[in-house]
């Protein structure tokens, strides 16, 4: 067997493994050793019982892999593929200020990605959300004053899983728009946490009144009621 050589720090293990479930006859255990995953979640990827709609991240595209590789694995099912090394990788391209590019296909989740940063997320300004996810100030008014065309349709989704921006990013926005406030991020996220903290435990309280509630919501009084006062008759 060929010797492992893993690609280092995939920026998106899961959506790479997509990619190549979808478009090479890569066994799982290929495509677990590319990626880093166990062979279980490339089955689990690709039964969709894990992370269903996630879209594929072409490594041949990103210059990580060659497709004369993928094609010397795929005959070769003890073979394990070999990232590209550093001085085979093309040069980086850097990319011109302004909106990100967004692919047509996705460019339809934007408003639904303005409505849950405005939601979840009113310190980051508008400038902010342009940059981070290459939209355009108008359409950031229209959503907020209900003016888009696709109003009725806009649901709040975090743009993360739409594809449109990372944790990172977003929480990179966040972090600079409290400090744009005045405030200190570190701060504001304890006394989130806190919040979430006691809320959860107002939850279990709540949830365990309501079980002990229940636990005598059936029970028949009636009878030993009935038994005592015959009891206290007799004597």
């Amino acid at each position: 067997m060929a010797e492992s050589t893993k690609a280092p720090d995939l920026l998106m293990p899961k959506a790479t493994a997509v990619w190549l479930i979808e478009n090479t006859a890569l066994t799982f255990g290929q495509i677990a050793d590319f990626t880093n995953l166990t062979e279980l979640e490339v089955e689990a990827l690709a039964d969709e019982d894990i992370n269903r709609g996630l879209q594929g991240r072409d490594p041949v595209k990103e210059g990580i892999l060659q497709q004369a590789e993928i094609d010397r694995c795929q005959s070769d099912p003890n073979a394990r593929l070999r990232y590209n090394r550093r001085d085979d990788l093309p040069p980086l391209r850097t990319r011109s200020k302004g909106p990100r590019y967004t692919p047509v296909s996705k460019r339809g989740d934007k408003p639904d990605a303005i409505a849950w940063l405005l939601k979840f997320h009113p310190e980051i300004s508008d400038a902010q959300i342009c940059k981070l996810i290459g939209t355009t100030k108008p359409t950031i008014a229209s959503v907020r004053d209900r003016t888009h065309p696709a109003t009725p349709n806009i649901k709040p989704r975090h743009p993360q899983e739409l594809g449109l921006c990372t944790y990172q990013e977003l929480d990179d926005a966040s972090r600079k728009g409290y400090k744009a406030q005045g405030k200190d991020p570190d701060e504001i996220k304890a006394q989130k946490e806190r919040e979430l903290a006691e809320q959860q435990a107002a939850r279990e309280e709540q949830e365990r009144q309501e079980a002990s509630e229940n636990e005598f919501a059936g029970f028949d009084f009636s009878n030993f009621i009935s038994r005592s006062g015959s009891s206290g008759s007799n004597q």
